[in-house]
């Protein structure tokens, strides 16, 4: 099968035609079986031939028997049927049933399990199984024991739903395969409509014993095939539509029962050596097991056969013959060994032991199969079956139950398991069964309920298993009892577990072009020419990793997270791979191609951060309780949560599925929450250190900081949080007191001395005293709370000046520091003011109006003529105002943000503002060109008037420091998109109604300007109410000088008004009024008021995120303001260029922690989180769900320890009336006794008394 084809197959939702043409490969490879050779049935006075088939059916050469009658008394299938094309198979449609189309299939008896499996899979599209159980036995019209169908009902299927197992039943309407049908049935209705595991029933039936098979026969395949059933409340021999497939197995043979026992058998062995998970990933091999209901003497020849190819079997005793049979002799025969390993031949003597064995095991034939003929025979099998009877297990339904029926299949494939891997120990097939069927619950109480102790090597395998297959209970099962994570996981298994990603998900797409673009590149390399495409998903197993450069690698991952985090974080696995981070994209791909036609020794290096490394592993899948796990193992738990809602979100970005596209959102969402509890936390326990947190560089997520990745994944919630505020503010005034009035920075600000005086209040001097000290000698206690002060703005780095300075105390940290190192009074207070942000976003403001009133004054009254008259000296002023502004921009494009120039380019022009600013300065710029020339004067006027509504409108931005005003700015760009929507629809009508307007009040104007004047512009004023009634209302028209002839209109003459469709004029402009003035302008109202509540629901959050952007900015820029900030800018080309001092302001916020403070300050945050986790848990464990559950679940212990003291009541019962019995028993016997001549009558012992 090719896989384009399985593709294909796959994808749901195709027509009937298309699923013909995909299946019609089908007859040339699946064959039928035809009875060729008509041996007479000596039953039927020769009417009928052996295989079923009537005389007339055969043909007639095949009829004349050549082999003559006395050597061929036997009908044998393969020397009497030939095979041919089948001409059964596609989907088949039950009338009336109501239910999906069920596939089919006729195949020949000695059809290739491999291809038959392949189908089912392949293009039937029915899940892998995790499980087979095939149920044999109870054909017929044997009715089924009450006991029997609630095994089957609440064992059985239940166990199957759980696992994800198929079960292999007859699939007719009768006995055992009835109840089955009907338990799955009833367990589909009862299900959830999301559950993700159905219960999947094979239907396995003889050919020619289905009823009404000839609705199924088309050569070309039925899609559907129609099948009628009629009288469905008794036993017959039609399918059961509860079977999800047919495999209808042909012998030749017609009516006759066992056709299939032969395919079932070697497509249970077949499916047996079949591996489990997702591509076959999972670490076991499908467990198949045969559960024997009832049954007759030919089903031991099914047992004997099975046993030898070390199928297991799960017996139901007193369920029927041939399982009663099997439970009697494994249990009267155990302690009876068998003197030679295998029967004796017929006609030899049996003595001693065996001959006794042989004997109880005829006996026991005959009670249970009376009418059986061959007895010696049977007696063979039976010996033969005993001999493999640890594959065998025996449940008793009848006094067991069925509420762990889960268990007792699990311990009966255990059983078969130990006996068949020699190499395993006691319990690890117990365990993959386990992790296969993620019965998590089974693996507590059975395997990690301390009795066991487990290695890392009992646990590898497993582990991958429950990885890739999405087990995370089990991952956390495995971590808690003996697994290692550090010795687990290596940079070669992580990237097994990236090639293992299912290729439906996104994150294998997006790594399949990362993949082929580094493979492109490979190919063009010599040493990799011929080696071919090889795609990323392969059929590795999860311990050998990628071997070649044309494979999957970290390099593709590092891409990939670099595409959805940006330059937040540097790029990831760059250490492993020898790359330099400043490294271009092409060059890295070289370097990497080459690294990996070696021996590629990072791969069996363990991976630093493992925790984490599974974190993005699992996020990146979208798997929501596996990444929250992780999450709570890792470490930065404040950062790996704002990283994994961030990467979430960008991948919903891309995402095309809406449920999935929604699903990552909500998992982005619940990480931002718990970013934001786990701050919280901190908050609430160190204030300081809770700074220190929000501001530390992150060594596991490439640099970045907390404050950066919330910005980069938009956490709105988590800048709202009360910590994050009070630092933002306590950068934003910097050494300023907090609660100073803004009125004595405005006093101050014109008037500088006052910052001598206590005007303002600065924080404590002794702080600064200290800050060096502070900033270079603080110890683990610090981070413990025990000093105030771990968190000072000269972390953070204020201004430039005082990141060089703190550069050259580094430097000098060795020597003693001078005397004079403490700056003056003057000096430092000087600073602490107009180097504090908010200082600096004052003089900006102030400047800025001061700007805009010069902008007017040279608009309205100072604008001279073009050269030589003109500019004016302010007009020239303005323009140097300008060119500062456009250093600015430059400063914050080039010299801030990412090491790229076109990542910066790229952050730049993200922003609003910065698009409104860079409007406004290329309008300026054209306005000025304009100008210049006399021909272009008034057009450069009008730019420049334009122009100065941009330069005002970027006002708004500085209400983003206000509480109540910074909503109002996001609450008005939100309406801007409502009013586009509305102008979309408002210009359909617009145009629908100003045409035919013109059209019926005009006969013919051909003139453009008046064409559009009255479509579009009058149409639009009548929304206002000017409404030209004299020109519209043939009562109220005044007389104009008009013309209706053509030429003179045609020469300029205004054309006459229409008055013969008038009333139809007045008509239209009611509806137009009614449906604009009412319809449109009430449905705009009504997105503005949508629009503005749900701002407003949240304008606390939303105004603190814009906060923080706005102190961001103004902390990153100088402190002079326009145009004086044209000597910070000359300052700054002098330090850059000329001094050669790198610029430390590229990054905003920034701590760098090593050695010991990093390692006390992530031991603080996971202590933190550990106590939230802890909080959490107990509210859940105090909700009233959880309550009701431990409620039922302690109920339904009652009840069952009631139903097992009822079924001891019972007992006892019985052993008293068999006691009663005994007693009369003895009472006649003793009273017989005394009245004859035996024994004297005075020795009868008298009765006790009670």
């Amino acid at each position: 099968m090719k896989e384009p084809q399985r593709e294909r197959d796959r994808e749901g939702g195709q027509v009937g035609s298309n699923k013909e043409n995909d299946q019609s490969w089908i007859p040339k490879i699946l064959r039928k079986r035809v009875c060729t050779t008509f041996v007479e049935d000596s039953f039927s006075n020769g009417a009928l031939c052996q295989c079923g088939g009537a005389r007339e059916v055969h043909d007639s050469v095949a009829t004349a028997d050549f082999f003559g009658a006395a050597v061929v008394t036997q009908w044998d299938s393969k020397q009497h049927s030939s095979e041919c094309p089948t001409d059964a198979y596609g989907e088949l449609e039950f009338a009336g049933a109501g239910r999906k189309h069920s596939h089919f299939l006729r195949l020949s008896c000695d059809t290739s399990p491999q291809i038959v499996y392949t189908l089912m899979t392949a293009h039937w599209g029915l899940p892998l199984p995790n499980l087979v159980v095939s149920v044999v036995g109870g054909e017929g019209h044997e009715k089924i024991k009450t006991w029997v169908r609630d095994v089957l009902r609440n064992g059985l299927v239940r166990a199957a739903q759980s696992t994800g197992a198929w079960i292999l039943t007859g699939g007719l309407r009768e006995g055992v395969a009835r109840c089955v049908g009907e338990a799955v049935r009833d367990h589909g209705a009862a299900a959830p409509a999301i559950s993700k595991k159905k219960v999947i029933a094979v239907g396995m039936a003889p050919w020619g014993l289905v009823h009404n098979r000839q609705q199924l026969v088309n050569a070309q395949g039925s899609f559907p095939a129609r099948y009628y059933v009629q009288n469905t409340s008794r036993d017959s021999c039609c399918l059961d539509n509860n079977c999800q497939a047919f495999l209808l197995v042909d012998d030749g043979s017609v009516g006759r029962r066992g056709g299939e026992t032969a395919f079932c058998g070697s497509l249970e062995n077949y499916i047996s050596h079949q591996r489990t998970g997702i591509w076959g990933s999972g670490s076991i091999e499908i467990p198949v097991l045969c559960m024997l209901i009832s049954g007759d003497a030919n089903m031991l020849e099914r047992l004997d056969v099975s046993l030898k190819k070390a199928t297991p079997w799960l017996v139901l005793a007193g369920s029927g013959p041939a399982a009663d049979f099997i439970s009697d002799l494994l249990e009267t025969l155990s302690s009876v060994s068998l003197s030679t390993s295998s029967p004796p031949a017929e006609g030899e003597a049996a003595e001693g032991p065996g001959a006794e064995l042989r004997d109880k095991v005829r006996d026991k034939v005959q009670r249970y199969f009376p009418a059986a003929a061959e007895l010696e025979k049977l007696v063979d099998r039976a010996l033969s079956i005993y001999q493999n009877r640890e594959f065998i297990t025996v449940f008793c339904g009848e006094k067991e139950g069925s509420d762990d029926f889960d268990i007792v299949i699990l311990k009966a494939l255990v059983r078969a398991s130990k006996r068949v891997s020699s190499e395993a120990m006691k319990y690890t097939e117990e365990l993959k069964l386990a992790v296969a069927w993620n019965r998590v619950d089974i693996a507590k109480t059975e395997l990690f309920n301390g009795d066991i102790h487990w290695k890392y090597d009992d646990l590898e395998d497993s582990m991958t298993d429950a990885l890739i297959n999405n087990k995370p209970q089990f991952v956390r099962l495995f971590c808690e009892n003996g697994l290692n994570i550090l010795d687990y996981l290596t940079y070669r298994r992580l990237e097994s577990l990236y090639g293992s990603l299912s290729d439906t998900s996104l994150a294998y797409m997006l790594l399949q072009r990362s993949l082929s673009e580094r493979q492109g590149l490979a190919g063009s390399l010599p040493n990799l020419q011929g080696a071919g495409t090889v795609p990323l998903k392969r059929l590795q197993s999860a311990l050998t990793g990628p071997a070649s450069a044309m494979e999957l690698n970290l390099y593709e991952v590092s891409r990939l997270l670099w595409d959805l985090l940006g330059d937040v974080c540097q790029p990831f696995y760059y250490g492993p791979l020898g790359l330099n981070p400043s490294t271009s994209t092409r060059k890295a791909l070289r370097q990497v191609n080459k690294m990996l036609l070696g021996e590629c020794m990072y791969r069996d290096q363990r991976c630093l951060s493992p925790w984490s490394a599974l974190f993005i592993w699992a996020v990146l899948q979208n798997r929501c309780e596996m990444a929250v796990y992780f999450w709570e193992m890792a470490g930065e738990s404040v950062l790996s949560a704002l990283g994994g809602s961030k990467m979430l979100r960008e991948l919903s970005k891309i995402e095309s599925e809406t449920e999935t596209k929604l699903a990552m959102k909500e998992l982005a969402q619940t990480f931002e929450n718990l970013a934001h509890d786990v701050f919280g936390e901190c908050y609430q326990s160190n204030e300081s250190c809770s700074f220190t947190l929000l501001i530390r560089k992150s060594s596991v997520w490439g640099g970045a900081t907390c404050l950066q990745m919330a910005t980069a994944a938009d956490a709105r919630l988590f800048f709202s949080h009360d910590g994050v505020q009070s630092l933002l503010s306590q950068i934003w005034w910097g050494d300023m007191e907090r609660s100073t009035e803004v009125w004595k920075l405005v006093f101050t600000f014109f008037l500088p001395p006052l910052i001598y005086t206590d005007l303002i209040s600065f924080r404590a001097q002794e702080e600064e005293d200290n800050s060096v000290e502070v900033h270079h000698g603080r110890d683990a206690d610090s981070l413990n709370g025990n000093d105030a002060t771990v968190f000072s703005l000269a972390d953070i780095i204020q201004n430039e000046e005082e990141a060089e300075e703190f550069r050259t105390l580094k430097e000098n940290l060795n020597d003693p520091l001078p005397s004079d190192s403490k700056r003056p009074f003057i000096v430092s207070r000087w600073r602490q003011f107009w180097f504090s942000p908010v200082t600096s976003f004052l003089g900006n403001v102030l400047m800025y109006f001061l700007f805009l009133y010069l902008f007017a004054y040279v608009l309205l009254v100072d604008f001279k003529p073009p050269p030589p008259d003109g500019p004016s000296t302010l007009e020239f002023v303005l323009y140097f105002w300008v060119f500062t502004f456009v250093c600015e921009e430059i400063r914050q494009t080039f010299f801030v943000g990412s090491t790229f120039v076109l990542q910066r380019m790229r952050n730049y022009i993200q922003d609003v503002w910065n698009k409104c600013d860079l409007t406004a300065i290329i309008l300026f710029t054209l306005a000025v060109c304009c100008r210049m020339f006399p021909w272009s004067y008034d057009v450069g006027r009008a730019i420049m008037s334009i122009d100065f509504m941009v330069f005002t409108l970027r006002l708004i931005h500085i209400f983003a420091v206000h509480k109540q005003l910074g909503p109002k700015t996001i609450i008005v760009g939100k309406m801007m998109k409502d009013v586009f929507f509305f102008l979309f629809f408002l210009a359909v009508w617009l145009l629908a109604y100003g045409v035919a307007n013109q059209a019926l009040l005009y006969s013919y104007d051909p003139r453009p300007d008046w064409i559009f004047r009255r479509v579009f512009y009058r149409p639009y004023l009548h929304i206002y109410g000017q409404i030209p009634i004299h020109e519209m209302d043939v009562d109220k028209l005044v007389k104009v000088p008009c013309t209706n002839n053509v030429t003179l209109i045609e020469a300029g003459e205004e054309p006459c008004l229409s008055t013969y469709s008038n009333w139809l004029v007045v008509i239209l402009l009611a509806i137009y009024l009614l449906f604009t003035n009412i319809v449109l302008v009430n449905l705009l109202i009504a997105m503005f008021s949508y629009t503005f509540s749900k701002v407003q629901e949240h304008s606390d959050t939303y105004w603190k995120f814009q906060r923080y952007n706005l102190i961001k900015e103004y902390h990153s820029r100088p402190c002079l303001a326009p145009p004086f900030i044209i000597i910070s800018h000359l300052n700054l080309l002098i330090k850059r260029f000329y001094h050669q001092i790198p610029s430390v302001k590229s990054k905003h916020f920034v701590l760098e922690l090593r050695g010991k403070k990093a390692s006390c300050l992530n031991t603080w945050e996971a202590i933190q989180k550990e106590n939230h986790l802890s909080a959490q848990n107990k509210r859940q464990r105090e909700s009233d769900t959880v309550r009701i559950k431990s409620t039922s679940v302690k109920v339904d212990s009652v009840l069952k320890q009631m139903a097992e003291i009822r079924d001891q009541d019972r007992r006892l019962r019985l052993l008293e009336t068999e006691l009663e019995y005994c007693c009369s028993a003895l009472s006649w016997m003793t009273e017989a006794l005394s009245q004859s001549n035996l024994i004297k009558a005075d020795c009868l012992p008298s009765a006790p008394q009670r």
